[in-house]
């Protein structure tokens, strides 16, 4: 323990020094991260860089993590400015440094508006700095339309649905609704330019939320597909009410089942939370009887605590695909982050 100690004072004491005392990559003040192989010290948002260059450079938390007598002493032997001299000798003196405030990415995307259905050009900015997502409406000196927080953000290829071969789906939490917005770009490599930025953005959030956690665990959080989608008629509480068709999104991840008037609706009618067997959870065929306006005959019954859901599928392999992948949400074990999300 004490040598621990020794070791990470003799890390704090080396990061103040006026060499290493700013981030080797963007400049950011007081870094407290480091590169073991490059023996240079860098900020937190860097970092998340540096784990992605695993042949090149390995990264510790100069604060949090162990470090070897060997470790520390190729720290004290390189530092920022070593480093610097030897790997940046041959970067040509034009070149542009990337800075602490600059955004990861910007740019413009065609983007579908929430009442009129029409894809309009809006200016998109991400930020690692503040960690959001903001877009323009054509007068920029307004501000921005939205902030989006990469907190609950999720970003997935959708251009059957959005109508388009580079559409994405952009879906985030605000004011415990779940929002979407339906973007596209004309060329395809830069659709997944923005896609990409968006995991960068969040895999650094999520090291920042989570310090402890390994790459492996944070790997499924980063963005995720669904596990199903698609139309399904949906009655009321008291299973009398008319049919109405709704389009259905089943979440794995935060095991929830959203639904939406249409399959591009901006804004969820409502969200089921979907829990274990041992909660209470379940989900069967069903024949329904009494109800009104169904025109389909495929039924799916869900049982939660509060209340029986009735849905129907327009044929038997989609009322097969919804139970199939209803039943594997709920043989699911429940992680802590699910109580507090349940609703």
């Amino acid at each position: 323990m004490a040598n621990r100690e020794k070791n990470k004072k003799a890390l704090l004491d080396l990061a103040k020094q006026p060499e290493n005392c700013s981030c080797a990559d963007c400049g950011a003040p007081d870094p407290d991260w480091a590169s073991y192989k490059l023996g240079i010290f860098v900020c937190l948002n860097c970092s998340g860089t540096h784990r992605n260059l695993s042949d090149i450079s390995r990264v510790k938390s100069i604060r949090l993590d162990f470090w070897d007598d060997d470790l520390v002493q190729f720290m004290k032997a390189n530092g920022n400015k070593v480093a610097k001299d030897f790997y940046e000798k041959f970067v040509p003196v034009f070149y542009y440094r990337p800075q602490q405030d600059d955004c990861i990415y910007e740019g413009v995307l065609w983007k579908k508006g929430k009442d009129n259905g029409q894809f309009l050009k809006r200016k998109f900015v991400l930020s690692e700095q503040d960690f959001s997502l903001k877009y323009y409406k054509e007068d920029e000196t307004k501000g921005p339309k939205a902030i989006i927080s990469v907190k609950n953000l999720n970003a997935t290829f959708q251009p059957q649905k959005i109508g388009h071969a580079h559409g994405l789906q952009i879906t985030y939490c605000v004011d415990d609704h779940t929002r979407n917005l339906f973007v596209y770009h004309e060329s395809g490599q830069e659709i997944v330019n923005w896609f990409n930025a968006i995991r960068a953005t969040r895999f650094v959030y999520l090291k920042t939320a989570f310090p402890t956690a390994t790459d492996s665990e944070l790997l499924p959080w980063i963005t995720r597909s669904f596990l199903k989608e698609g139309y399904m008629e949906k009655t009321g509480p008291l299973q009398r009410e008319p049919f109405k068709k709704r389009w259905f999104i089943l979440d794995a991840m935060d095991r929830k089942l959203l639904y939406f008037k249409t399959q591009l609706d901006a804004v969820e009618l409502g969200v089921i939370f979907i829990g274990t067997e041992n909660h209470g959870y379940s989900v069967s065929k069903c024949v329904p009887k009494g109800t009104r306006g169904n025109k389909w005959k495929c039924g799916v019954l869900m049982e939660t605590p509060d209340r029986q859901f009735v849905f129907m599928c327009e044929q038997e392999r989609e009322q097969n695909e919804w139970l199939e992948a209803l039943r594997q949400v709920i043989s699911k074990p429940m992680l802590p982050q699910d109580y507090t999300s349940k609703t």
